[in-house]
């Protein structure tokens, strides 16, 4: 599995997860979690796929 496919799926299960957190009131902090681990997941990418070229 290419590197950008793991990133991408990982980008997908912490949007899950910070959803679920939204929609299930009273964790809050599953969506901050879910939001943070999201936010690193994409930087990460960006990082990765500029230090390809």
């Amino acid at each position: 599995m290419p590197l950008l496919a793991v990133i991408g799926v990982l980008i997908v299960v912490w949007l899950v997860v910070a959803i679920i957190g939204a929609v299930v009131k009273g964790l809050f902090l599953l969506l901050m979690v879910g939001l943070v681990l999201l936010l690193l997941t994409a930087a990460w990418g960006w990082v990765r796929k500029d230090s390809r070229r």
